[in-house]
């Protein structure tokens, strides 16, 4: 009866949690600090405490660990009844003594607090902010100090969050934290679960361990080998020189924020148009030339994909159209639904109308130039059509305004040499005058080859065409096969390894941040941790690298065909942490190795024979995804504290991941649950958790949002 009890407690809570952030994106509701759902937890923590002294557990190693949840609640509890929070607005010069609390109650602050500036650092020759500054002093002693994204101003109990600033930038607001009881307890619950998950690993009379020591591992080695053993014409339109346009493809510019390759704005403006890299035989470099040289001859061409049908029918067009078609007697086909779309009705058809306007006023603005901010002036960049400050030398903003024009007449006419000295020349210009804001050779090197290797589209074809093979053979065919087939899948997997790390590295070489900022970058360090535990686990379970390459060809498939934008950019300011590259690498590694227990449950679902020493595979895996993903939440969690006074917020994608956390914990307690001893059992719990994961990255980015959607 206790048992049943604290199972439909454990059942509800999880329940209210996914419940309460679908209600929180429908209708605004907080559920989160109710009463009773605070009631809920302390019920499950009381009865499940009597249940688990009831089963007189004495491994220390499993007493810490769950020692550790009843701490991090209480830590929780002490933050909720003694912490204050609270904002603190500052103008320049002038001392202030008061914060106000999240009801805009008014209390006193334990000293002075005066801005003497305020400061929004920018990217070298862009507008993308890399960070917040308030320049403060503490009147009380004249102690000055910097509060900043990152970088909290602790003193007399109180921590100072650098949060917003007025739009004159003269002011500064702060958030204020004061938690003197809660984060202790909180941290110390944190470490405990931390020695906890490590503990697990490594006792001796652990589970873990005996599974390790399990005469099952070369049987089901055997079955896991016998399972890889299975193993009409019309006018072209006019192109601009190649010499030419691979010159002026290697110029700089400002796009998303940031100096970049003029190659790399093409490949997007391409992308945007057509829905590829390319258009027929022609490059992105070869169309952005053309749409810039050429625009009259380029608008006639078939380049504008159209996803809606309905919109198709409604204009009568094809699935590729120009934007000559989008133009008639009557003027712009599109006015009167984007007219109606402005108005309020946002249906799918409005929808794809405003997104292929998007893609039309691209074109337009291109054949003004207003895309091409090639010139750098005082750390800013410009293109021909922008206003330019009244200091600028009137011969320097002639230069701006008439040069690109000149190129266009001199490639028109055929005047390729001088052309080529009119790039040159814009070259000569920007490295003169852009400063720090100009790449470096190495960078501006590495965003080249990136642009040019499709890595995700390459090796999402490989990976799931060799998984897919291995795995077709084995079902119609069940016989071993060679020692040099099963060389060939390694090998295979070792270049797609190495492809996969050059895609990262280049990544990580332009950005200058760890390739860990976006969903799209998430996903390709998925498939190259699956990749990595697929080549460290082949020797022993050669069945890894079949699994190996349907997991990494899934993730790399999602990326290459989801909505997720792969464009590198500057990440927020508040994003600029160690804790986060540690936070996210460590959630990563937990999904890779639970998404190998999925593969692993449908690939045993089917053979009864292998599913018990395919359990064992999976169970081997499953330990240390559960220590991963606790250490990554919980690692989120301190972050969240140390950038904004705050490390459980109920936001989306946290009260989800903590979801999964339970749910793949239960698969570890098969003394309480039988069930999940026998493999049949277990190998469905394995599948139907997978869900859990798919909702946390997926869902709550697509469907939830919050904090966490950009990633």
């Amino acid at each position: 009866m206790l048992k049943r009890t604290v199972l439909l407690l454990y059942v509800a809570v999880i329940l209210a949690m996914a419940a309460a952030t679908f209600a929180e994106h429908l209708w605004g509701a907080d559920y989160y600090h109710e009463w009773w759902f605070s009631a809920l937890w302390a019920l499950l923590a009381a009865v499940g405490t009597v249940y688990f002294l009831q089963q007189r557990v004495r491994r220390a190693s499993v007493v810490v660990l769950h020692l550790s949840l009843l701490v991090i609640l209480a830590g929780a509890l002490l933050t909720h009844l003694t912490s204050r929070q609270g904002v603190v607005h500052l103008r320049e010069g002038v001392p202030t003594s008061t914060y106000a609390d999240l009801d805009s109650r008014v209390h006193d602050l334990p000293f002075t607090l005066r801005l003497d500036s305020f400061a929004v650092v920018y990217h070298a020759g862009t507008r993308a902010a890399a960070d917040y500054q308030s320049h403060v002093t503490l009147t009380d002693d004249h102690t000055t100090a910097v509060v900043s994204m990152n970088k909290i101003l602790s003193a007399k109990g109180v921590r100072l969050y650098q949060s917003s600033y007025d739009t004159d930038g003269h002011g500064s607001t702060l958030t204020l934290n004061s938690d003197p009881w809660g984060i202790p307890v909180t941290y110390t619950g944190y470490a405990l679960l931390f020695i906890g998950l490590l503990w697990m690993l490594v006792d001796p009379k652990g589970t873990y361990r005996q599974l390790l020591r399990s005469p099952l591992l070369k049987r089901g080695a055997a079955a896991a080998l016998l399972l890889l053993a299975g193993i009409g014409a019309k006018a072209a339109p006019p192109v601009v020189p190649d010499e030419l346009v691979g010159r002026f493809s290697q110029l700089n510019m400002l796009y998303g924020d940031r100096i970049c390759p003029v190659q790399t704005f093409a490949l997007d403006f391409t992308k945007k148009l057509y829905g590829k890299r390319s258009y027929g035989d022609y490059s992105a470099e070869e169309v952005l030339m053309g749409f810039i040289v050429y625009p009259d001859e380029w608008s006639r061409e078939p380049i504008i994909r159209m996803k809606s049908a309905e919109l198709r029918q409604l204009l009568h067009v094809g699935e590729h159209c120009s934007v000559a078609d989008f133009f008639d007697d009557g003027g712009y086909r599109l006015g009167p639904l984007l007219q109606e779309y402005y108005q309020g009705k946002n249906d799918k058809l409005h929808q794809e109308v405003a997104k292929t306007d998007d893609k039309l006023m691209l074109v337009m603005n291109l054949r003004r130039w207003q895309p091409l901010s090639l010139f750098p002036y005082q750390d800013k960049w410009y293109s021909p059509t922008d206003s330019y400050p009244q200091q600028m030398e009137p011969e320097r903003q002639a230069y701006m305004k008439d040069i690109i024009g000149l190129l266009v007449a001199d490639v028109r006419s055929k005047h390729t040499d001088r052309a080529a000295e009119t790039i040159a020349k814009i070259g000569a210009y920007q490295q003169r005058y852009g400063g720090a804001s100009i790449p470096s050779a190495m960078r501006q090197k590495a965003e080249l080859l990136y642009n040019k290797i499709p890595f995700a589209t390459i090796l999402f074809m490989v990976n799931l065409t060799m998984g897919l093979v291995c795995l077709l053979l084995y079902i119609v065919r069940r016989t071993r096969v060679s020692l040099f087939t099963y060389r060939l899948s390694l090998i295979t997997m070792g270049c797609s390894l190495a492809a996969l790390t050059l895609c990262l590295a280049l990544r990580w070489i332009v950005s200058g941040t760890v390739p860990l900022t976006n969903g799209y970058e998430t996903m390709l360090f998925m498939a190259w941790l699956i990749m990595v535990l697929a080549v460290a686990c082949s020797r022993r379970f050669p069945v890894m690298l079949m699994l190996g390459f349907l997991m990494s060809g899934f993730f790399l498939l999602v990326s290459h065909i989801s909505q997720m934008d792969p464009q590198i950019g500057h990440i927020m300011p508040v994003l600029n942490s160690p804790l986060l590259t540690i936070h996210v690498s460590i959630i990563m590694m937990a999904f890779a190795l639970l998404s190998m227990t999925f593969i692993i449950g449908l690939a045993a679902l089917p053979m009864k024979k292998e599913r018990e020493s395919l359990a064992l595979l999976s169970r081997l895996l499953l330990y240390p995804a559960i220590t991963c993903l606790g250490f990554g939440i919980f690692i989120g969690a301190i972050w969240a504290n140390v950038s904004w006074g705050t490390y459980w917020s109920w936001d989306p994608k946290e009260t989800w991941a903590l979801i999964t956390l339970m749910v793949y914990v239960v698969a570890l307690h098969q003394r309480s649950l039988p069930w999940l001893s026998r493999p049949l059992g277990y190998h469905l719990f394995m599948v139907a958790a997978f869900a859990t994961i798919l909702m946390t990255y997926f869902g709550v980015n697509y469907i939830l949002g919050g904090m966490h959607s950009y990633a």
